[in-house]
């Protein structure tokens, strides 16, 4: 299992390869823009250790009217996907997210 906020032109080209190896599956959260900006704002201030994710540089960018969150683009393969909306916990629940990562190919 890996996480990472994956865009589809930095990590398909590296996971393309595994699909022989693995049985890859992409769980992807999903919300609202405005409410990713604030969990960002909240992070950058509550914990130390985001500032390595550059967050007040995004922040800077989505102030300066860039959309950097509407412009991430989601892995684009041919697997398995399931779109958790985050928004107030998630939907579909934990036990439904996990049981379709661990099903069989």
């Amino acid at each position: 299992m890996a996480e990472a906020a994956y865009q589809d032109r930095l990590w398909r080209p590296g996971l393309e390869p595994l699909a022989d190896l693995a049985a890859i599956r992409v769980v992807r959260c999903a919300v609202d823009p405005g409410l990713a900006r604030r969990r960002i704002e909240r992070r950058a201030a509550e914990l130390p250790s985001r500032a390595a994710h550059a967050d007040a540089a995004f922040l800077r960018r989505i102030e300066a009217g860039e959309r950097p969150i509407e412009s991430w683009v989601p892995i684009a393969l041919d697997v398995p996907r399931l779109v958790v909306d985050s928004t107030e916990g998630w939907q579909p629940p934990p036990a439904r997210i996990v049981a379709f990562a661990s099903a069989d190919a």
